[in-house]
């Protein structure tokens, strides 16, 4: 059986989850509300935008964490609302590559300021800078621990809480 977790790293454990729990329902509300946009469709159309390039499905999926089934019916929903395109790739036939329309970059420009003053409130606006780049750093080896293993998008599933 294996040892159970201090104390200490009980607490941190729950307040690490509900916090993100709290940052992402809100995050959710405010892109529901502000671009009829699902958590896990932002995060594409975010990833796509800071590329500035076409992605693979491939390449989306590991960014975004999320099984290549639900990144498959979330992009076809994108594409149906004109916001992405996808093809097949030219250098590789198992392929699919995803690229940003204009009207997906508009539907970005125009739901991201709502987005970072939900997340300078929520996420930054208990901490000062010395906090922020503290938090960053340990949340960067926590990350790049968990990214060690096997790529996640072969076998995870998540649903947010917007869907």
């Amino acid at each position: 059986m294996a040892e159970p977790l201090a104390p200490s790293q009980m607490h941190t454990y729950f307040a690490f989850t509900e916090a993100a729990s709290l940052l992402q329902f809100a995050v959710a509300q405010q892109l529901r509300a502000e671009a009829d946009l699902s958590y896990v469709q932002f995060e594409i159309l975010a990833t796509l935008g800071a590329a500035q390039r076409p992605m693979t499905m491939t390449d989306i999926a590991d960014g975004v964490v999320y099984s290549r089934s639900g990144l498959t019916h979330q992009a076809a929903l994108l594409e149906k609302a004109g916001l992405i395109t996808r093809s097949p790739s030219p250098t590789d036939q198992r392929a699919t590559v995803v690229d940003l329309t204009d009207g997906g970059r508009d539907r970005l420009d125009r739901v991201l300021p709502g987005h970072i003053e939900v997340v300078r409130d929520l996420l930054y606006g208990a901490l000062d800078d010395d906090d922020v780049a503290t938090l960053g750093s340990i949340l960067v080896r926590v990350r790049d621990h968990m990214r060690s293993r096997p790529s996640r998008s072969r076998s995870v599933s998540r649903t947010s809480p917007a869907g």
